[in-house]
């Protein structure tokens, strides 16, 4: 009876508060609503935190040094540039005269000795031109010999006028007369000497071009390249044609071009190795025996071309200084076998020096440089501690360098710093997963 009286004053009271209550308004439905939307994010957002800090992703751990050993070894440093395989001796051997060339006794690739005949040119002209100056010697010959029979009748003209102007029964007339014969004809026989001369010189140059017509090989060499082929004509008026080039390939020359910033540093004398494309894990060696003392460029400087106007002297001086400037090392390497070819690549490497069984420390290991030229290092103690310490070094390819005193075998130099996290991460496989809700 009581429960019964007690749930009907419950259901009386909650019926006034009905009454009594006001409707709800629209601000108080959006503050209903935006509760409900920030209590999920609250709890999403405390469980993205507890996972980073289980992962240790807000961890602020001090760095970790990154350490190399002091390891014994052998260390060289170089300068490295490019080469370019050539005969020793490359010639061009051209046409002195002009006309066809009526045979070509070589093919590419003969290796052909000094003097052999490599080509002949038509010499119908230069024939003519013998013929023509043997002519003219033989009209300055019979000349003289007129000329010489003139010369002995005035001879004894003269000596007639002078017996009878002795006696006085000539005129002076006469015998100035006859002297003066006697020496006209003598002028006249020593031109005809001078012409006869003359004549034999062009009978000498015409029976040379004779010869030019038959091309000979002027060294042992190879046919490296035929530039006219037989029935072509060349002209030799401006400039000697080339017929064929030749090379000694016996033995080679390396051009290498060693740039303007090492240039400096390389000798004569220096060693070399070199490895070919064709076959790099070959290693040849060399000594450097000559540096070229101005660039090839040198050749296009307006200062020393008579043909470039203003204009283009300009343009060639503002592109050349704004173009790499290389100088020409050259050495030379027995090819018996004609191993190495013409124009093939060459990686060198000249050596500037090398030491063998010595302490070496990555170059990222050395500090600042002292006044006195040693090296400040970050060594790493056995307690874990870091502490400097200089250091003389010798040679330096900035990559390994060569520690001469402050360093022993086996101790352990600093060269960077990496942060624990990244340390546990990478130990782990890797970066943390993403957040996600």
């Amino acid at each position: 009876m009581l429960d019964i009286l007690g749930q009907n004053a419950q259901a009386s009271l909650r019926s006034k508060r009905a009454r009594n209550a006001k409707p709800a308004g629209p601000r108080a439905r959006r503050t209903v609503s935006r509760r409900k939307f920030l209590f999920p994010a609250f709890l999403a957002l405390i469980a993205a935190v507890f996972i980073c800090l289980r992962s240790g992703y807000f961890d602020h751990q001090p760095s970790q040094a990154i350490t190399a050993p002091v390891t014994r070894g052998n260390i060289e440093e170089n300068v490295l540039a490019s080469g370019t395989f050539k005969p020793i001796h490359l010639v061009a051997v051209g046409a002195q005269v002009s006309g066809r060339i009526t045979a070509l006794h070589v093919k590419l690739g003969d290796t052909i000795k000094k003097d052999s005949l490599v080509a002949e040119i038509d010499s119908t002209t230069q024939v003519n031109d013998l013929r023509t100056a043997q002519a003219s010697i033989a009209n300055v010959k019979a000349q003289r010999e007129e000329s010489e029979a003139d010369l002995e009748n005035a001879q004894l003209t003269l000596i007639r006028q002078q017996t009878i102007f002795r006696n006085q029964a000539g005129s002076k007339a006469d015998l100035d007369n006859a002297e003066a014969s006697v020496k006209k004809i003598t002028a006249q026989i020593a031109a005809l000497d001078a012409q006869k001369m003359s004549a034999e010189v062009a009978v000498e140059t015409a029976r040379a071009n004779i010869s030019y017509t038959r091309i000979r090989a002027p060294i042992d060499g190879t046919v490296l390249a035929i530039v006219n082929q037989e029935g072509q004509t060349v002209n030799a008026a401006q400039s000697a044609p080339t017929i064929v080039i030749m090379g000694q390939l016996d033995t080679m020359l390396v051009r290498t071009e060693i740039s303007e910033a090492d240039i400096v540093k390389v000798k004569v004398g220096q060693p070399i190795y070199f490895t070919i494309l064709g076959n790099p894990g070959t290693r040849y060696e060399a000594i450097l025996q000559s540096i070229e003392p101005a660039p090839t460029s040198i050749t296009s400087d307006s200062s020393v071309s008579s043909s470039v106007t203003t204009s283009s002297s300009s343009s060639t001086t503002s592109s050349s200084s704004s173009s790499a400037i290389y100088y020409n090392g050259i050495f030379a390497v027995p090819n018996p076998n004609n191993y190495f070819r013409t124009y093939m690549s060459a990686e060198v490497h000249i050596v500037l020096g090398e030491a063998k069984d010595v302490l070496i420390v990555p170059s990222s290991a050395l500090g600042a440089r002292s006044a006195d030229g040693s090296y400040l290092v970050q060594v790493l103690g056995d307690d874990g501690k870091p502490s400097s310490r200089n250091v003389t070094v010798g040679l330096n390819n900035n990559v390994s360098a060569e520690i001469r005193s402050g360093l022993a075998e086996g101790e352990k130099v600093i060269i960077g710093e990496a942060s624990a996290t990244a340390m546990k991460n990478s130990s782990n496989g890797g970066p943390p997963p993403p957040m996600g809700f």
